[in-house]
């Protein structure tokens, strides 16, 4: 993988743990020689990935609607910025721009932005690794939710590995590079469905 999406919040929790991790995510990430594409801000999470990226020497592209550059959270040190119009461009530069998908810790947009990969990869939009780093447990009840619908019939068994958690950067990185992609909605039968 040479560039990963890293989806994480904007906002800053009174934890420090969450804006140490985002920053060592990003370290890391810069430290193995994967790019970082992310939301183009730098205020909260989002602004520690980038900034531990930076300082590791690595690559980072922001990607942020026209109406946040001018709220002025826009991340000029980013080694590219890239300005869209709406939301709905951001996710598809984040997906045009990446090898994969990285979910850390956030909040509604963050959400956003875990369900339309799982479901693009689910249709067969794209066929990169979704990750999601449940560190300090936080996507815990998330993943058992999942599971809920898995278990309910609204998750085929095909699909159900699409998300791929672990508690842990390294494992979850290496799961990511082994990734093999699943049959996609759009290559299945009837029958299947």
């Amino acid at each position: 993988m040479k560039r990963i999406a890293v989806y994480c919040g904007s906002a800053t929790p009174e934890d420090p743990r969450y804006l140490e991790l985002a920053r060592e995510v990003g370290a890391t990430l810069a430290q193995r020689g994967i790019g970082v594409v992310y939301g183009g801000g730098r205020l909260g999470l989002m602004g520690s990935v980038a900034s531990g990226a930076l300082a590791a020497g690595g690559e980072v592209i922001g990607v942020i609607p026209e109406a946040l550059v001018s709220a002025e959270v826009a991340n000029r040190e980013c080694t590219e910025l890239v300005t869209v119009a709406g939301m709905h461009e951001r996710k598809l530069a984040f997906t045009r721009l990446s090898d994969g998908f990285l979910t850390i810790p956030g909040g509604v947009g963050t959400m956003d932005e875990l369900w339309e990969a799982v479901s693009w990869a689910q249709l067969g939009y794209h066929a990169k690794p979704v990750g999601l780093l449940n560190a300090f447990g936080f996507y815990d009840h998330l993943l058992a939710f999942n599971r809920h619908m898995a278990e309910t019939g609204f998750v085929r068994p095909a699909h159900q590995g699409i998300i791929i958690a672990e508690p842990e950067l390294d494992l979850l990185l290496a799961r990511m590079a082994a990734h093999e992609p699943h049959t996609p909605i759009f290559a299945m039968k009837a029958t299947d469905l």
